[in-house]
């Protein structure tokens, strides 16, 4: 069922439009501010590793949460009840895996000047073996990642306008301002405008949440309508949800703690200090943005009951179109809602480049292709090696080959198995390279082939079975083998800082 916006068309257009120069503004005022900032990867990817609490807060916010928090939660909550309370304690676990190894990684960085994950890998173990599959891990994560955004911004805009942005122009449009204002200013740029659409979602969020208390009658119509229909999205789940539950917080606790781009924010804070503030307002953000669209779907269990699966999809496009009939102001809150939901996917999108790049830049150009390169053909070859891969990603968006479709379902599953060598690497010593590196790349396997053949055995998830023996082989090997001396005097002196 398609939902026809009522607030779609030409107000849609609007404001969209009226974002993109936005944004291109601010690109070109970060260029304007560092006109040197394309002479140091430092200065271009890590915003001089200068950005302080607020401005870094809300770049991590827009990292975590994309424009799928507002528009794909609520449908799951409406389907499954209050069993969907678990996308709460979704973003709280990886607020506590992000303070388990990100103040140290970010002394760390400070210490030896990281720029990115691989950097940090490449250090601690000095395997080019371990380090370039790190980095293919990586890059494979970042484009599928990319891709998402690329299709989430066609459909929004083409949604937004009522088709009457069609859905290529769509992407074209924002895919050039994005790159346009990523290159223009770099990690200053991304930065910033994640703070202007950090606050566009949360304005729009709120918004619906109040309409929708006001106008569908709020969480106590949804209970009482539950109470008699289906009773069972007020139960907590049974054993095997549970099992469901549990991994999925693990997945998604690891996996989104250790996105690359989240890894490179902990690189670009002024300080330590800094770091553990914008953390502290990061604690809040599960309540004030998950919950707040689990309670919208909630509510839309009795404001729209007896949707089909599919039919539930379109549950916030259906609650915004009642909310913009009601008023003016429920009308253009509407508007900045669906615009705020596109300056997400774009905000994500942009952070996803900018670290895609970064990887290229000095993790594979850098050190192994151009050694003696200077940080200006560093940088340059990370945005031309960038703009061919989002070249190739609009291609595949367009016309995705059916056969190769799975491949590009991996994304959490393939990057949680770098985990082992992130944070274990920062504290153990005797930890063995080539025992990461088989781990790595056997997790990575088996996580591919139980996706590719939708084997999940208990109720687990394929990339969870992945890093259980990715781990296993980290520690069983290091035990049987731990790293030699050499190696395990380097470890200490890095992680004791003491070079």
């Amino acid at each position: 069922m398609e939902v026809e916006l009522a607030f779609s068309g030409w107000s849609g257009i609007f404001v969209l439009v009226l974002y993109g120069v936005l944004m291109l503004g601010v690109g070109v005022f970060a260029f304007l501010r560092n006109r040197g900032m394309r002479e140091s990867l430092d200065e271009y990817y890590l915003g001089g590793r200068g950005l302080g609490v607020m401005v870094l807060f809300f770049t991590f916010f827009a990292t975590q949460y994309s424009g799928n928090t507002v528009i794909g939660y609520p449908p799951t909550a409406y389907r499954m009840g209050y069993q969907y309370l678990v996308s709460v304690p979704f973003f709280i676990m990886i607020i506590m895996v992000y303070l388990f190894f990100a103040p140290r990684l970010y002394a760390l960085g400070r210490r030896f000047s990281l720029l990115t994950p691989v950097d940090w890998i490449e250090l601690r173990f000095r395997s080019k073996s371990v380090s370039i599959l790190a980095a293919i891990l990586m890059l494979y994560g970042l484009a599928n990642y990319l891709l998402e955004q690329f299709v989430a911004i066609g459909q929004g805009v083409s949604g937004l306008t009522g088709g009457t942005i069609p859905y290529q122009v769509g992407v074209i449009f924002f895919i050039v301002i994005m790159v346009a204002y990523s290159w223009l200013g770099g990690m200053r740029s991304v930065a910033y405008t994640d703070t202007i659409q950090g606050l566009a979602l949360l304005f729009g969020v709120f918004t619906l949440l109040i309409g929708s208390l006001y106008y569908f009658g709020g969480l106590p119509s949804a209970a009482e309508y539950m109470q008699a229909n289906s009773p069972e999205k007020l139960n907590p789940p049974d054993g095997a949800g549970l099992t469901r539950w549990f991994s999925l917080l693990v997945l998604v606790g690891i996996g989104a703690a250790i996105y690359p781009h989240a890894v490179q924010r902990i690189f670009s804070a002024k300080s330590e200090a800094t770091l553990k503030r914008s953390f502290i307002r990061m604690a809040y953000m599960p309540f004030l943005t998950a919950g707040v669209v689990f309670m919208v779907g909630i509510i839309g269990i009795a404001a729209f009951p007896g949707l089909s699966t599919a039919d539930s999809e379109q549950l916030v496009g259906m609650m915004a179109n009642a909310l913009a009939n009601q008023n003016a102001f429920f009308y253009w809150a509407m508007v900045l809602l669906f615009g705020g939901v596109i300056a997400a996917i774009v905000s994500t999108a942009d952070s996803v480049l900018l670290t895609f790049s970064s990887i290229i830049s000095n993790d594979l150009y850098g050190r192994y292709i151009k050694p003696d390169a200077s940080e200006y053909q560093k940088v340059l070859a990370g945005k031309l090696v960038g703009l061919v891969a989002v070249v190739i990603l609009i291609v595949i968006a367009w016309y995705p080959p059916a056969t190769l479709y799975q491949i590009f379902v991996l994304k959490f599953e393939v990057l949680i198995q770098v985990a082992p060598a992130l944070i274990l690497g920062l504290y153990w010593t005797r930890l063995n390279a080539r025992a990461v590196f088989i781990g790595m790349l056997a997790g990575a396997v088996m996580a591919g082939v139980f996706t590719f053949m939708g084997y999940r055995p208990l109720g687990v998830y394929s990339g969870l079975w992945g890093l259980l023996l990715n781990t296993s082989i980290c520690v069983a090997g290091t035990w049987l083998a731990g790293a030699d001396a050499t190696s395990r005097e380097h470890a200490r002196k890095v992680i004791g800082f003491e070079y």
